[in-house]
C-alpha cells in the first residue's frame, strides 16, 4: 500500500538547501561561464529571496512570475521564493505578444521578475497586463524598473527562523510549469512541494547521483526537467551542475571536457545534432558515465552511444502535470521504459483504444474502454489515486479547472475510477516496454517543444491579408517529430515577406512555421471543422500538392518557393529546415 502523506510536514526542496549546504558547504552546487554558487552561497542565496518575499509581504499562494534565462541564480530564487509559501510561475523566455501576456495573465501573478536581456521581449504583454502587478528586473540595463539583485544585497543569507514565516507543507503548490498539452494556448500545470521533492530524490537514485558528479545541463529551466528534476537530482547528493543558457553542438564536447562533466541531461533532438555534426577531437575524451533523458529515437541512439563511447543511456518518459513516469533501465534502445509487473499495481499505466476520427477513447457494448494488446497503437492513461494524499498517482491539474478536468477520463475501467490522459499514442511490445509513437489533437513536438496549432493558428490569422489558416505537422525525413506547415487562404492585402516578418516577431523559432502552403480554399468536414488530414498527407511535396508551396529558409530570413528539387534536397538531408 502507499503510504499517506503527513499534512503538516514542512520539510521540502528548499528547506533541503540549508541542511546540504551544512554537509557540503563550499563544495560547488551551481556554476556557469558567468557565476559560481557553493552550496553555502545557493543558500544565503536562496534566503535572501525568502526575506525579500517577506519584505513584499507574499502570502502563502500569491504568484511571482520568473521570465529569465538559464543561470545559477534563477534555481536560487524559486528557492527562496517557494521557502515561504510563495508559488513561482516558470514562464517560457521564448514567448512575446498575445502569448506571453496569456501565461502570465492565466496565474494572476503579484510580481514579475525578469531578466534585463529579456525587457524588450516583455514589454510587447506589459501593456495588456493588470497594472497592479510590481514589475522587478534581474540585472543591469536601460529600464527604470527596480532591480532586485540589487535589493536583495542588503538582506542577511542566515537560516530563516521559524517564527519569521509559515512553512508551507509539503502538498502545497510550490511552481506552475508551463506545458501547451494537446490544444489551446500554454497551460500552467501545478506542481507541489512533494512533486518536487519526488522527481528530486527519485531521479537521484536512478542516476546514482554521487558528490563527484558534475551534471550538463543546457535544457531550459523553465521546463520540469532543466529547472528542477537535472538540478535538484545532482544537488540532493551533494554533485555540482554545469549551467549553459542553450544548448550549442559547436561548443558541447569542449564543455563536457573542460567542465569534467560526468552526466548529460538530453532530449533526443539535441543527441541527434551531434550525431550529424563533424568529428571533434574531444567527443570521446570525456568523462560522462550516463546520460538520461527523453525522445532519443533509436536509430539514432545506437549511434550516438557508439560513436561518443556512452557507458550508459537511461531514457525515460514523464510529463509535467502526469500521474506516472515510466523508465527504461535496461538501455534497450528506442524504447521509453516499462514497468515491472511486481509494481504494476503501485504505477498503473493502460493503452486504451482510440477513435481516430473523434480523438477520444473507444468504448465496449458496457460502456467502458477497451485495452489495446500487444504492439497495438493506443492512448497512454495513467490512474488517478482517489486519495488526494497519497504519495504516488496524483494529478495536480493546472491553474484552469476546466483545463484540468479536460484531462481526466472517468469509469474507464470501472465505474467511478477516473485516469490521466497524457495526450500521447504508444505501444506495448511482448516484453512490457513501452514505445512513443505520435502526439494526439491539436499538437505537435518540433526542436524538443510542444507546438500548439490553435495558438499558431490565432497568430498566423492576425496577419493582414490572411482569410484562412490552419497548422500542422509534418514529419522530416531523418528529423525528429514534425515540422510546422501552415496552409493560407488569402486576400488583396496579403505580402509574403510581411508575413515572413509577422510571425518572426510573434511567435518562438520553435512554432514558426517551416513550411507554407497558399490554397485557393480549405476544405471543411460538414461540422465547419478545417479539414487536415489530406492537408497532412500531401505535406509539401509539390508533386502531390497543386498549391503554391514555401519553405522557411533561415539563411535567406524569408520564404521562398518550394519546387521539386528543392524539395528532393530536403528529403535526402542535403537541405535542413
Amino acid at each position: 500500500m502507499t503510504a499517506p502523506i503527513a499534512k503538516n510536514t514542512a520539510v521540502t526542496f528548499p528547506t533541503i538547501i540549508d541542511t546540504l549546504s551544512d554537509k557540503f558547504d563550499t563544495a560547488v552546487a551551481l556554476f556557469s561561464a558567468e557565476q559560481t554558487l557553493t552550496y553555502r552561497a545557493l543558500a544565503e542565496q536562496a534566503n535572501r529571496y525568502a526575506r525579500w518575499a517577506l519584505g513584499q509581504r507574499l502570502a502563502a499562494g500569491d504568484v511571482v512570475c520568473l521570465l529569465m534565462p538559464n543561470c545559477p541564480e534563477y534555481l536560487a530564487i524559486w528557492l527562496g521564493i517557494t521557502r515561504i509559501g510563495g508559488v513561482v510561475a516558470l514562464v517560457n523566455i521564448n514567448l512575446v505578444g498575445a502569448a506571453l501576456e496569456h501565461s502570465i495573465n492565466i496565474v494572476a501573478p503579484t510580481h514579475i521578475i525578469v531578466g534585463a536581456d529579456l525587457l524588450d521581449a516583455f514589454a510587447t504583454a506589459l501593456p495588456r497586463l493588470d497594472p497592479g502587478i510590481r514589475c522587478w528586473t534581474y540585472g543591469e540595463g536601460s529600464h527604470d524598473l527596480p532591480r532586485i539583485d540589487l535589493e536583495i544585497v542588503a538582506a542577511s543569507g542566515t537560516p530563516l527562523e521559524s517564527s519569521q514565516y509559515h512553512a508551507p507543507s509539503i502538498l502545497d503548490r510550490a511552481l506552475y510549469i508551463y506545458t501547451s498539452g494537446t490544444t489551446g494556448l500554454p497551460k500552467a500545470a501545478g506542481v507541489s512541494h512533494f512533486r518536487i521533492m519526488q522527481w528530486t530524490h527519485w531521479f537521484a537514485g536512478l542516476i546514482d547521483a554521487r558528490p563527484t558528479d558534475r551534471m550538463y545541463n543546457c535544457l531550459p529551466m523553465y521546463h520540469s526537467i532543466g529547472g528542477v528534476v537535472a538540478s535538484g537530482a545532482v544537488l540532493v547528493n551533494g554533485g555540482s551542475v554545469a549551467i549553459r543558457e542553450r544548448f550549442s553542438a559547436s561548443r558541447f564536447w569542449d564543455d563536457i571536457a573542460e567542465w569534467d562533466c560526468t552526466l548529460f541531461q538530453y532530449i533526443g533532438e539535441l543527441c541527434r545534432y551531434l550525431v550529424n555534426s563533424p568529428p571533434h577531437p574531444r567527443e570521446v575524451g570525456h568523462r560522462l558515465r550516463l546520460c538520461c533523458g527523453n525522445g532519443l529515437r533509436q536509430d539514432v541512439w545506437e549511434v550516438f552511444q557508439h560513436r561518443f563511447q556512452i557507458p550508459q543511456i537511461l531514457e525515460f518518459y514523464a510529463a509535467t502535470e502526469g500521474s506516472f513516469s515510466l523508465f527504461n533501465c535496461e538501455g534497450k534502445p528506442g524504447a521509453i521504459g516499462r514497468i515491472p509487473s511486481f509494481l504494476a499495481h503501485r504505477f498503473p499505466v493502460a493503452l486504451v483504444k482510440l477513435d481516430v476520427e473523434t480523438g477520444e477513447p473507444l468504448r465496449n457494448p458496457e460502456g467502458f474502454c477497451v485495452r489495446c494488446s500487444a504492439d497495438e497503437v493506443g492512448e497512454a492513461i495513467g490512474k488517478i489515486s482517489s486519495d488526494a494524499s497519497t504519495s504516488l498517482a496524483r494529478f495536480e491539474g493546472y491553474s484552469d479547472k476546466e483545463a484540468s478536468e479536460r484531462k481526466v477520463l472517468r469509469d474507464v475501467f470501472a465505474a467511478g475510477d477516473a485516469w490521466y490522459r497524457t495526450g500521447d499514442l504508444m505501444r506495448r511490445d511482448q516484453g512490457g516496454y513501452f514505445y512513443f509513437v505520435d502526439r494526439i489533437g491539436d499538437s505537435f513536438r518540433w526542436k524538443g517543444e510542444n507546438v500548439s496549432t490553435t495558438e499558431v493558428e490565432q497568430l498566423v490569422s492576425g496577419c493582414p491579408g490572411i482569410v484562412e489558416a490552419v497548422v500542422y505537422g509534418v514529419p522530416v525525413s531523418g528529423m525528429e517529430g514534425r515540422a510546422g506547415m501552415v496552409a493560407i487562404v488569402t486576400g488583396d492585402e496579403f505580402d509574403l515577406a510581411a508575413f515572413h516578418k509577422h510571425i518572426s516577431e510573434r511567435l518562438p523559432e520553435y512554432a514558426r512555421p517551416i513550411f507554407l502552403r497558399r490554397c485557393s480554399k480549405i476544405e471543411v468536414t460538414g461540422t465547419f471543422k478545417l479539414q487536415k488530414q489530406r492537408l497532412m498527407r500531401e505535406a509539401y511535396d509539390p508533386a502531390a500538392a497543386t498549391d503554391d508551396l514555401y519553405l522557411n529558409d533561415r539563411a535567406a530570413q524569408a520564404y521562398v518557393p518550394l519546387d521539386l528539387a528543392l524539395f528532393e534536397r530536403i528529403r535526402n538531408g542535403t537541405v535542413r529546415p
